[in-house]
Parts: C-alpha cells; structure tokens; sequence
C-alpha cells in the first residue's frame, strides 16, 4: 500500500516538472540585469579602445567601429527587455517554428549569402548583415528544452536520443557548408553538455566522445586547413608573418599588459599588428591595457553572471525553463571560456568571439536578447506553479 502511494506521489511530480506553467510575469533577477549591463557598457568602452586604430586606417572615422556597436548595444538592450516581457511557454509552443525559420535562414546563407574571406555565413540586409549561425545555437537550445521535456519519462531511451541528435545534425551540417567550424564546434559542446543535464543515458554520450575523438584524430592526420592551424598552434614561431602572426602578436600583447597593464587605451598591438584585435581577440587587448588583475576582473563578472544564470535554472519551476536557463547560460560560458583559451595559445584559433565584447551585431542583439530570455524565466521564480 504505502510502496503504490510513493509510486503515485512521485508520478504527480513527474507530470507538474514536464508540464510547462503559466509564467506570472514576478520581479526580474536584478543580480543578472546589473552583471549583464555592467559587461555590456565595459565591453563598449573596451571596443572602443581596441578598434580606433584600426577604424581610422579602413573608413577614416576612428569612432565607426564603437559608433556602430553603440546602436546595436542600445537594440540589444530593448530587445533584452521586451524578451523578459514574452512569457518563455511561448517558445515551447512556437519550436517547430522557430527550428524552421532557422533553418531557412541558414539555407538562404548558402544561396544567397554574402562571402567574406572564403566563407559564406553572412545575409547582406543593406543597412546591416545578419549571421544566422547566432540565431541557430537560440533554436537548438530551445528544441531540445522542448524534447527533453516531452520526452521526460523516455529520456534514455534511443528514440530521444536520436530526436536529439537529428535537430543537432541538420544545424551543424548546414553550418560546415559555410563553412562555420568555429559556431560548429560551439553548438556541438552546447549540445552535449544539455544532453548530460537533461538525463540522456551516459552510455550514448560516451559514444559521441568516442566519435568525436575519432574525427578529431582524422581531421589531423589528413593535413589540409585544421592541419595547418594545429601546426601553428603548436609552433607558431616557425611561420611568424602568416599562420603564427596573430598567436604571437596575442601574446606579445598579453604579455606587455603584465600585472597592472599599460592603461586604457594605449595598447600598442592594436596599431595594425594583432588581427582581429576589435573581433575575436580582443581579450588579448583587455590584457594589454588591463593587466593580469583587470583581465582577471572581467573573467570574474562572467563567472558571476554564469553561476547566477545557474541559480535561476536550478530554482526555475518546471523542466522545459529549467533546460533553457541552463542551455543558455551553458552557451555563455563556453563562448567565454572557449574565446580565452584561443586568444591565450591554450586552444588552436577558432574565430570564436566573446560575448558582450567582440564587434558585431546580430551577435550582440542575441546575446542580449538571450538574457531578456533568462529574465523572464527569474520572474516566475517568486511564484509556485499553479
């Protein structure tokens, strides 16, 4: 009798976690607002300081570059709170749609993009360029929030797993025909790691490491363009003006900040000499004029930011927010730990940017818009599920 009772109670919590409710609209986290704009207005002033140069050489306005992150950042924010106004249940329902779309719009990339530097990952609107792949790791976080929970009580069994594993597959083969491997690599880790937090059954994950391994050694031993960055990786003094120059300026730049760094704005790398130094490697610039402490500051702000974006998944009120808490704040801190291990030599360079810093706008919008998302989700958990 009371074994039948325990079976029944757990059973009704099983149903109240896969049932997504009715978002109360509560008070926003307001440790999560502040980190979130604080990073954002440092990213600001640091953009600023890493790409004058650079903007004076190319459009003669030194401004352009921090004129133009600017507006985007001001988008971003409004986005980033109307996003905290749109009930999260809302996505649940509209994932097909939002999977589709994504979809689209990554085909569209491939007929009608626009090629900067052998790669097609940008749609050209006139004013502005849209880069689909941030659209893309948004919609698989939120089709498999939406899988694992509907499929809550199946959750090892292969039928899920493969569901899964499809809705990763058709984003990341649509990515590598860009060829995108950096949003590739990017969506691939996100995808394991929400894998291993929804309860997918260990033995499948073991087998995509395995796999992963497997092509990891391929791609190396093949040569070609991951040979290549690999090589410079390892020793990048042997090609030190072409596959090494932008390893080694890095860390001549990381190493001139030393503890307290050169001050702000008065970087020397950023004189036409580190590529990149207002996109992915601008980090390496923050050291320069920051300093180990100044650097180690700003790492510290992500932290923050990353572990209270766990705590609203761990207190989110039903399954499917607590999935896409935690698929959100997952992809936040592998951008930024993925970013500094390239831009410090621990990682071979991947073109991975980091979040709130590097230049570029679709990328900034989403970013923010993603955090309008988590805050939605922290104000319903003031209020216990109907």
């Amino acid at each position: 009798m009371f074994g039948r009772k325990k079976k029944e109670t757990a059973a009704i919590e099983q149903n109240k976690q896969a049932r997504v409710v009715e978002n109360d609209l509560g008070v926003m986290d307001l440790p999560y607002l502040l980190l979130t704009i604080l990073l954002v207005a440092i990213g600001l002033l640091m953009l600023f300081s890493a790409s004058f140069a650079r903007a004076y050489y190319i459009t003669g306005n030194s401004a352009s570059y921090f004129t133009s992150q600017a507006i985007f950042a001001l988008l971003g924010i409004a986005a980033m709170f109307a996003m905290s106004r749109v009930p999260y249940e809302w996505y649940f329902k509209l994932s097909r749609l939002i999977y589709g779309v994504t979809v689209l719009l990554l085909l569209a990339v491939l007929l009608v993009g626009t090629n900067v530097n052998g790669a097609t990952r940008w749609i050209n609107l006139g004013f502005t360029q849209l880069q689909p792949s941030e659209i893309a790791k948004l919609s698989l976080i939120i089709s498999l929030s939406v899988l694992m929970t509907r499929n809550q009580k199946d959750i090892k069994s292969p039928r899920t797993f493969f569901a899964c594993a499809g809705a990763l597959v058709i984003i990341a083969v649509l990515l590598i025909a860009e060829p995108h491997f950096s949003a590739t690599i990017i969506i691939a880790s996100l995808w394991f790691c929400m894998m291993a937090i929804g309860g997918t059954n260990r033995k499948y994950l073991g087998i995509i490491v395995a796999v992963g391994a497997a092509g990891l050694l391929f791609l190396l031993l093949s040569g070609g363009y991951t040979s290549e960055r690999i090589t410079a990786w390892r020793n990048p003094e042997a090609d030190p003006l072409d596959s090494g120059l932008q390893i080694l300026q890095s860390e001549y730049a990381i190493g001139s900040g030393g503890l307290l760094g050169l001050g702000f704005g008065k970087s020397r790398q950023k004189y036409l000499y580190l590529p990149e130094e207002h996109n992915d490697y601008i980090f390496a610039i923050i050291c320069e004029e920051l300093g180990f402490i100044g650097a180690v500051g700003i790492l510290i702000l992500f932290a923050l930011l990353i572990i209270r974006g766990y705590w609203i998944a761990m207190h989110a009120r039903d399954r499917f927010s607590m999935l896409l808490a935690a698929g959100l704040t997952t992809l936040l801190a592998i951008q930024v730990v993925l970013n500094v291990a390239v831009v410090t030599n621990l990682l071979p360079s991947t073109g991975i940017s980091l979040p709130f810093f590097s230049s570029g706008g679709t990328a900034l919008i989403m970013q923010l818009a993603e955090s309008g998302i988590m805050l939605n989700i922290s104000r319903s958990i003031s209020h216990s599920p109907k």
